[in-house]
Parts: C-alpha cells; structure tokens; sequence
C-alpha cells in the first residue's frame, strides 16, 4: 500500500488544519489507519486512528480537536485538527496496517506559530 499524507501547513495557534492520507488501493479491508506524529527530539506518537469498522481512538492531548474520518470511496482517511497548539508542530504521519504489514506515509509538516 502507498500512502501520499497531504494538508499541513503553517497555522497559527488556535488554527485549523485537515490533513489527508490517500491510499493507493481500498480501505475498507484495512485492519486500522492511523495518524502519528513526531516533532524534533521526540518520539512518534500516535495521534489517532480507525480501524476497519469505522471505531476510532485518540490520544488524551487531542480528545475534543481532532476528528479521524474516512471516506471509503476515495480511499482517503482524514484528520481534522482543530485549536492547534505550538507544541503540536511535527511532522505527521499516517499508517495502515492490513493484519500482515504496516505501510507508512512520507509524512505532511505541521508548525503552528505562537
């Protein structure tokens, strides 16, 4: 599976931004597509994610901003991230798992200036 991750930007704090992840084949068999991210120094976090019956989680940090969705049609997961913060600035990634592999995106910037 490719992935192309697409939508991030520069934003203020407060801002809004709605990232995508196409994927080059359905979704729909997809044990789980999830949204990481990873800033400077740190380690990949996971952002969110949804698995093949549409159940989605979240992290703590995010819970009440961000919204995952898909639309299986286009074979494309979305995030919506809304109120971003400064600290949220990183390099997003998505990932899908198909019960035997995982497939990572190249990743979309996100920076969010104070």
């Amino acid at each position: 599976v490719q992935l192309q991750a697409s939508g991030g930007g520069l934003v203020q704090a407060g801002g809004t931004l709605r990232l995508s992840c196409a994927a080059s084949r359905s979704i729909v068999s997809l044990v789980a597509i999830d949204w990481y991210r990873q800033a400077p120094g740190n380690q990949r976090e996971l952002v969110a994610g949804i698995t093949s019956a549409g159940s989605t989680n979240y992290a703590d940090s995010v819970q009440g901003r961000f919204t995952i969705s898909r639309d299986i049609a286009k074979n494309t997961v979305y995030l919506q991230m809304n109120n971003l913060k400064p600290e949220e600035s990183a390099v997003y990634y998505c990932r899908v798992y198909d019960a035997y592999t995982n497939y990572w995106g190249q990743g979309t910037l996100v920076t969010v200036s104070s």
